[in-house]
């Protein structure tokens, strides 16, 4: 925006001097490029002190503060910083609402800010804040400040292409109307048997679903997700910017839950609410996306969302000395872990993609899905079987990931021109996995997040042998439905402990 206006400044300081002022008189009479050359320069020095600078801020870091003793808010007043939906899924399932859900220290940040640099997002359960600045100098103050532990670059302004990690693959293949009311994507909803789920009237009615992703393009326009229930959209890598004019991939992800358009295609969870997030910047691969992720997560759970999907993943940046390791895949060094890992204790279900790196040299799952307590999800073919890209475990900690699996060949998605077409990767396989959850917990309300991230576990077709390629395998979510019943009366108390590693 900034640069617009001074291209606008400079459009009409032209037309001024060409056209209006005695120096047009001057150019025209005299007109020779070599004269015009060094005329333009002479001016420009004369009036660049009344010009003003607009400049974008060229680096970006994470500020970590050691407390929060100094604040407005208190844990008696929590309606103050969740909305009375988020409360009342922490009661439901009696977990506490304790510090980490205190918002960052207004006093902390206003000695930010005072330095001279610029907020741009702030992390409550980690307990930072995101500057924005043109001078290190500024963040070595920060770092001087008595309430700082740490400070780390995050961001640089780009300028190079972006690293190439796994990406999702589209073909063109479109496809018509079946007489089967799911459309084209019945098998990949028939493997999980998640059409049981529907049929038995549970699809999503009353479960909210956040997607955080890179973009929503045209997910607005295309008709045949016009019936979508749409609670919102927010926008954390750039707020004023139009979340359905980024990237297409979060319509896409959206598409294999939402759509709900009988004999053409019927996602899993076509009955829940959904909010559209976007954390990822596709232009470059910094960590300051994962403060996004991070401050997207906290307003999904801040406005009462039951489950998040999440088709990202990071192992490799543009600053390479960023890039992570094997050893990093412990569930906590990486923020977008940590903050993924403290989901399930706020009463959410996060979905998350394995990654597709199985077939590089990398091989391992992506942060966040490294994370404890949440679905990690894999692909697999109709046939069940592991596809060569998706990426496997297990964490650096030895706990069994990919979690489950699901279909991630020749999905049937939206794409963006209106029409049904085949996609790969672990991005589709994730949110394939994430409705029928919904589904899932909607027939069980009595269960916790973790309960049902237990039951779909142990509803795997390998929980009694995981590995580290299918995790507990493809799960039955009919099984699962059938498993929870019984202890409905009284979940808390009934449900068995699952051991997350497999060794029982």
């Amino acid at each position: 925006q900034s640069y617009n206006h001074l291209r606008k400044f400079k459009q009409a300081l032209h037309f001024f001097f060409a056209n209006i002022s005695p120096f047009s008189y001057i150019c025209k009479s005299c007109y020779n490029p070599f004269v015009m050359k060094y005329a333009w320069i002479a001016l420009f020095i004369l009036i660049s002190p009344i010009v003003p600078a607009q400049q974008t801020d060229m680096l970006k870091f994470r500020i970590s503060l050691t407390d929060k003793t100094v604040t407005t808010y208190s844990l008696n007043r929590p309606h103050e910083f969740l909305s009375e939906k988020a409360i009342n899924r922490r009661t439901r399932q009696h977990l506490p609402i304790d510090s980490t859900d205190l918002p960052v220290c207004s006093k902390y940040m206003n000695a930010i800010k005072q330095t001279g640099v610029k907020i741009v997002t702030t992390g409550k359960w980690d307990n930072f804040v995101t500057v924005s600045c043109n001078d290190e100098v500024l963040i070595d103050k920060i770092a001087k400040l008595p309430f700082v532990r740490n400070t780390e670059k995050v961001w640089t302004d780009p300028q190079q292409a972006q690293t190439t990690v796994g990406r999702d693959t589209i073909a063109s293949t479109n496809a018509g109307k079946t007489e089967n009311e799911y459309g084209a994507a019945y098998g990949q909803i028939r493997l999980n048997n998640g059409h049981k789920l529907h049929a038995a009237g549970f699809r999503g009615r009353g479960m909210t679903i956040a997607v955080i992703d890179a973009g929503f393009h045209n997910a607005d326009n295309i008709k045949l997700l016009k019936n979508i229930h749409v609670l919102g959209t927010k926008d954390f890598v750039n707020p004023n910017s139009d979340i359905y004019a980024e990237s297409d991939h979060g319509t896409k992800v959206l598409s294999c839950m939402a759509t709900n358009q009988k004999y053409i295609m019927t996602g899993t969870a076509p009955q829940a609410s959904y909010w559209l997030l976007r954390s990822e910047d596709e232009r470059s691969e910094h960590l300051v996306e994962q403060d996004y992720w991070a401050a997207a997560v906290e307003f999904a759970d801040s406005v009462g969302v039951d489950l998040i999907n999440s088709s990202l993943g990071y192992y490799a940046f543009d600053d390479t000395l960023k890039n992570y390791t094997h050893d990093h895949l412990d569930g906590h060094y990486a923020l977008i872990s940590r903050q993924a890992s403290k989901v399930a204790d706020k009463g959410m279900i996060l979905v998350c993609s394995a990654g597709n790196a199985g077939n590089k040299a990398w091989k391992k799952i992506t942060t966040p899905a490294d994370a404890d307590n949440i679905l990690t999800v894999g692909a697999v073919d109709k046939d069940t079987l592991a596809i060569a890209f998706s990426s496997t475990g297990n964490t650096a900690d030895y706990r069994i990931k990919p979690d489950i699996m699901a279909v991630g060949s020749d999905v049937w998605v939206m794409c963006t021109d209106g029409n049904v077409c085949k996609a790969n990767g672990t991005s589709f396989s994730s949110p394939i996995i994430c409705g029928m959850a919904a589904c899932l917990w909607q027939a069980c309300p009595q269960l916790t997040a973790k309960e049902i991230i237990a039951l779909i576990r142990r509803s795997g077709n390998r929980f009694t042998r995981p590995d580290h390629i299918y995790g507990y395998g493809v799960p039955d979510m009919w099984k699962a439905y059938t498993l929870c019943m019984p202890v409905l009366p009284s979940a808390k108390d009934s449900f068995p402990a699952i051991s997350q590693t497999g060794r029982d």
